[in-house]
């Protein structure tokens, strides 16, 4: 089994808030990422696939090709969007890391070809802080 990574980029803005909590427990939980009017970060994107090379090409699957696909499928619809308000599969989404990680995988999933199979979702909210998911919910 090989695996294969291609990393993106995209900035995208949001905010953070239970709509049942009071404007103070918000910012309590949340801090900065509560603030009333959205704030931004510079996301990086790692998916990884995996599967076997194929005999022909020596790929998985074509790094090209694939990156095509997540700008196609991903990045065209959240680069330089208010999650919030603009990404049509975050629509009643809280819009954490976790949840906007399952969200891109779902989007994913169903481009891909039967013969290479989504491995991982990693993703930089800051340089310091990222989330991996998986699959399965």
């Amino acid at each position: 089994m090989i695996y294969l990574t291609r990393v993106e980029n995209f900035n995208a803005a949001h905010k953070l808030s239970n709509p049942g909590w009071s404007k103070e427990k918000n910012e309590e939980v949340f801090g900065k990422c509560a603030n009333e009017n959205w704030h931004g970060h510079n996301y990086e994107l790692h998916v990884t696939i995996k599967g076997n090379p194929d005999p022909q090409t020596g790929f998985v699957f074509n790094a090209k090709t694939l990156g095509d696909i997540i700008k196609d499928v991903v990045i065209e619809k959240i680069d330089h969007r208010n999650l919030n308000m603009d990404v049509d599969f975050m629509v009643g989404k809280f819009t954490s890391a976790e949840n906007l990680s399952i969200a891109i995988w779902d989007q994913l999933a169903k481009h891909l070809p039967t013969d290479v199979q989504l491995h991982c979702i990693k993703l930089y909210e800051t340089p310091r802080i990222y989330v991996e998911y998986y699959g399965g919910k």
